[in-house]
């Protein structure tokens, strides 16, 4: 199977602007391709991950990706998704975060001579003169078009500032920038960036006369329609001191069963021929899925050791040893319940935890508890729910 239709049958591709261009482009590998990644946190997280497992799977098919860095746009915030401002980083903190961000993808994207290259657009935003780039790129773009972008809508009503306003032309000139210093023909991104891609594919052609294409990917929605990769505590990292490969692994074993298999096609590098067989399984093999699924994912951003430890730690948590569950090392004035959990982050506030506690949702080893006093020693597990699973060690 060609490439593009493989990405049409994992349900990946949502919107494109030259179908038949592209799909002639990525098949014969002749896509000079970018995904932008903002450096708004120290780690990527599962929002990032699809967009790396395309460039992935485009590189795999002869494409060459160019990763963006946006360091420059990074000073601005993109207002995509967003009901409010986004918090303005320092230029230390969008250099860390940027380096933080390199490192991952070098797990996933193969960099060097002739592969995949890495670009920060601070090296060019940053040097912008503003009357310059008013004449030059603000001229091609009609601002009646700009406040019809779905990016911009819901930001209106709460209040668009001019700053924010400007990353459609940022983004867009990033695009122009990429095809005339590297041959950059395509931009990938996600759904919700449909308006600014067609900015960018607009101002090639005005400005150079050229073809450039745009492509996004389908969102990872849920069944609810939310966006998956957020937890109670936040979203899910792929650096493993924010978000563990045992939380990790957790997060996909515990998946809606209505979303694995959308799941293991968008996500995974399973053959389709594989997962078209999966599709056959009877509704008693969900759980083998799941794990499935998770173990898949995991092995991708951890590797092949640690996916198996979480696996491991993830089947002791349900009737097995515990020997391979999670350790928490805590030290408490008081060893009972609510301080452990508490100081092991299981719980936010001692108020959660009662509640917890109340409504019959811990357990120590295999007994549900009602106590709110129930004493802990070391080497007890404590479950919250059927998710959490964690063994305690005393200091």
């Amino acid at each position: 199977m060609e490439i593009y239709e493989e990405l049409k049958e994992r349900g990946l591709i949502a919107q494109v602007t030259d179908e038949k261009e592209i799909r002639e482009l990525i098949n014969g590998g002749g896509a000079r391709f970018y995904i932008g990644f903002d450096p708004t946190a120290d780690s990527l997280h599962v929002g990032h991950f699809m967009a790396l497992c395309l460039m992935k799977r485009l590189q795999m098919a002869g494409n060459k990706p160019v990763v963006l860095i946006g360091g420059g746009t990074g000073y601005i915030g993109d207002p995509t998704g967003r009901t409010d401002m986004r918090s303005m980083l320092t230029p230390e903190i969008i250099e860390h975060n940027c380096a933080c961000f390199k490192k991952q993808m070098e797990r996933f994207i193969e960099f060097g001579a002739d592969k995949a290259i890495m670009v920060n657009n601070a090296d060019w935003l940053l040097k912008l003169n503003y009357i310059e780039l008013l004449r030059e790129v603000g001229a091609c773009f009609s601002v009646n078009n700009m406040l019809r972008a779905e990016c911009y809508k819901q930001r209106m009503e709460k209040g668009l500032s001019f700053l924010e306003f400007n990353y459609m032309i940022m983004q867009s000139y990033d695009f122009y920038h990429l095809n005339e210093a590297y041959g950059c023909n395509m931009q990938f991104g996600g759904d919700d960036q449909w308006s600014n891609m067609l900015g960018g594919t607009e101002l090639i052609r005005k400005k150079t006369g050229k073809d450039a294409y745009a492509m996004t990917i389908t969102l990872l929605l849920n069944s609810e329609g939310k966006k998956m990769g957020k937890t109670a505590k936040g979203a899910v990292w792929l650096d493993e001191n924010k978000t563990t490969p045992y939380e990790f692994y957790q997060y996909w074993r515990n998946v809606d069963d209505a979303d694995v298999m959308k799941c293991i096609k968008m996500l995974t590098f399973i053959p389709m021929d594989e997962i078209r067989e999966m599709e056959k399984w009877d509704g008693g093999r969900i759980n083998e899925k799941k794990e499935v699924l998770a173990f898949e994912l995991t092995k991708l951003v951890h590797g092949e050791e640690k996916a198996a430890n979480a696996m491991a730690q993830a089947k002791a948590a349900f009737g097995g040893s515990s020997e391979n569950l999670p350790t928490k090392d805590i030290k408490v004035e008081t060893a009972t319940i609510i301080p452990v959990l508490v100081a092991a982050g299981i719980c936010a506030s001692n108020g959660e935890a009662r509640r917890l506690i109340q409504q019959g949702g811990v357990a120590i080893n295999e007994d549900k508890i009602t106590d709110i006093n129930a004493p802990v020693v070391s080497g007890d597990v404590i479950h919250k729910g059927k998710k959490v699973h964690v063994k305690i060690n005393l200091l």
